[in-house]
């Protein structure tokens, strides 16, 4: 079976993008695959490239660069939210004239039809977050 997983939580609200994250590599562990994973609204935050949790707290955003580097799951932040939230890449920092890219590389910053395509070529799409 194919997922794609969509994220609406901020990494720090909670443990909403953990248990994403998890059930991602549970479903991998089980033989089915992960086709993409979409960060909409706050959970673009996940892919914060500054982000530094406290030594006392798991790494919230470690658990989705191992999925995207051990399973070649795409990770999307949805345009959209992550320019109101100051989440740019090295593409949208040129175009707006900033200096720094803020959005992790492993990161892709892009808009609502990878949103639409994730529910098109995938069995289910399953919601965390809200």
């Amino acid at each position: 079976m194919i997922y794609s997983l969509l994220v609406l939580s901020c990494p720090t609200s909670g443990n909403c993008t953990q248990t994403a994250a998890a059930f991602a590599q549970c479903v991998i562990a089980r033989g089915h695959s992960i086709h993409r994973v979409f960060f909409l609204d706050a959970g673009t935050y996940t892919g914060a490239a500054a982000a530094v949790f406290p030594q006392d707290e798991a790494d919230r955003i470690k658990p989705w660069l191992e999925l995207a580097q051990q399973h070649a799951v795409e990770l999307i932040l949805c345009i959209s939210s992550a320019l109101k939230r100051g989440m740019l890449d090295q593409s949208e920092a040129r175009r707006y004239e900033k200096q720094a890219s803020t959005v992790h590389p492993a990161f892709t910053i892009s808009g609502l039809g990878q949103l639409v395509d994730a529910c098109a070529n995938s069995d289910r799409l399953i919601t965390f977050g809200g």
